[in-house]
C-alpha cells in the first residue's frame, strides 16, 4: 500500500475529530474521503499532509513512517477548497511559486509551468492574474500549482465546492483523467455522494471522526456495512415496523430497515400484476420532480416509502392511490448488513438492483 494510516486519533479539546482511524490506499488510486460536515475528514487530509500532527497512530507513505516528517518533505501537493492562489502573481508566478522556492533556474522553471499550462488547458493565460479568471480556470491554476513539485502525493481538500453545478461536473471528469493520465496517488474530500462515487477508484465513509466504510464506489453502493453507510450514500428511507410489511417477518430481533427507491415498484391501484398477493395498497402523499423521473412518497401501513415514477406513465398526484411491491430491503444486526428479500416472490423472480 502506498498511504496508510494505523490508528490515528486527534481531539481538539474534548471534541474528538479523528477516532482509531485506520485505512489504506494503493499506488495511483484516486480515493475520496466522503463524509457530512463535522465527520473528521479534512482533519484526516490535514495529518496526512502534516499540517496537523495526530495525537496517536502512524502515517506510512510509500512504506516509511512519516510521524516526524517535515510538510514540504512528505512530497505532498495541496489543492485547498479556496484556491489560496496569490492574488497580485500572475498564473505564471502562482504556478512557479513552489519550483522558486526550490531554488530551480529559470528554464527549468520555465519548461515545467508551460508543460503544466499545457496539462491543465491554460496555454496563453499565464500573464493573468486570479481574479481575471473564472471560477474554473482559478481551480486548474491550483491544481497545476500543486503539481509543480512533482509529488507523489495530492491532496485535494474539496476542490468543487466554489464552483457552479456545470462547471462542477465538468471538473469531475477532467480530475478523473488527469489523475489517470498522472498516475499520481490522490485523494479529494467531499460530502458529495455524486461526486465521489463519479470521481473515486475507492471510497472512504467517515463519520463522527470515525471510518464506517471503504471500497469501491459500487462495494459500498450496493453491500453497505452500516445503517449509516446504507442511508449517506445512496437515496433511502429508514423504516420502523418493516415486519408489517407483506413478504417479510421480522430478523434477528430487530425492526428498524432502510429501503431504496430502486427496491420498490409502484402501479396505479387496479392495474394487472404478477404476484398480487406480494403487493400492498398506499396512497401518494407527496410527488417531487427529479428530471428524468418523479419521485413519489408513498404511505403504506402508516410507514413512508419512496418510490420513481417514469415520465412516460400518466402523472400521479397526492391522494391517488397506488399498489405498492417491495423486492427487498437492508436490515442491520450487530454491525453487519443483511439483505431481506420478499418471501411471497419466488427464488427465479427478477429483483431490482
Amino acid at each position: 500500500m502506498y498511504l496508510e494510516l494505523k490508528n490515528i486519533n486527534k481531539k481538539f479539546g474534548d471534541y474528538q475529530a479523528s477516532d482509531q482511524v485506520s485505512f489504506s490506499i494503493e499506488k495511483g488510486t484516486l480515493a475520496a474521503l466522503l463524509g457530512p460536515s463535522g465527520s473528521g475528514k479534512t482533519t484526516i487530509l490535514r495529518m496526512i499532509a502534516g499540517l496537523e500532527h495526530q495525537d496517536s497512530g502512524d502515517v506510512f507513505i510509500d512504506g516509511v513512517c512519516v510521524n516526524d516528517v517535515p510538510v514540504e518533505k512528505r512530497g505532498i501537493g495541496f489543492v485547498f477548497q479556496n484556491y489560496a492562489l496569490f492574488p497580485y502573481m500572475t498564473v505564471y508566478d502562482n504556478i512557479a511559486y513552489g519550483l522558486k522556492l526550490r531554488k530551480q533556474d529559470k528554464e527549468t522553471i520555465k519548461k515545467r509551468v508551460t508543460e503544466l499550462l499545457d496539462l491543465v488547458g491554460l496555454p496563453g493565460l499565464e500573464n493573468r492574474l486570479p481574479g481575471q479568471l473564472s471560477g474554473g480556470q482559478r481551480q486548474r491554476v491550483a491544481f497545476a500549482r500543486a503539481l509543480a513539485p512533482d509529488p507523489q502525493l495530492l491532496l485535494l481538500d474539496e476542490p468543487f465546492a466554489a464552483i457552479d453545478a456545470k462547471v462542477r461536473k465538468e471538473l469531475r471528469a477532467w480530475l478523473k483523467r488527469m489523475v489517470e493520465q498522472l498516475g499520481i496517488t490522490s485523494i479529494f474530500v467531499t460530502h458529495d455522494q455524486d461526486e465521489a462515487v463519479e470521481v473515486a477508484d475507492e471510497i472512504i465513509v467517515t463519520n463522527r471522526g470515525r471510518v464506517e466504510q471503504s471500497g469501491t464506489p459500487i462495494e459500498i453502493y450496493k453491500n453497505p456495512k452500516t445503517p449509516f453507510v446504507a442511508q449517506f450514500i445512496g437515496e433511502s428511507i429508514k423504516l420502523e415496523g418493516y415486519d408489517k410489511l407483506k413478504g417479510f417477518s421480522a430478523k434477528f430481533g430487530e425492526s428498524e430497515a432502510v429501503i431504496r427507491p430502486e427496491f420498490v415498484k409502484a402501479v396505479r391501484t387496479g392495474e394487472a400484476v404478477d404476484f398480487p398477493s406480494a403487493y400492498e395498497h398506499g396512497v401518494v402523499e407527496e410527488t417531487a420532480f427529479r428530471g428524468s423521473y418523479t419521485e413519489l412518497q408513498i404511505n403504506v401501513k402508516g410507514l413512508k416509502i419512496s418510490a420513481s415514477w417514469g415520465l412516460e406513465e400518466e402523472p400521479l398526484k397526492r391522494g391517488d392511490e397506488v399498489d405498492v411491491l417491495i423486492y427487498r430491503l437492508y436490515v442491520f444486526h450487530d454491525g453487519e448488513a443483511h439483505l431481506l428479500k420478499n418471501e411471497l416472490l419466488t427464488p427465479g423472480d427478477v429483483f431490482y438492483i
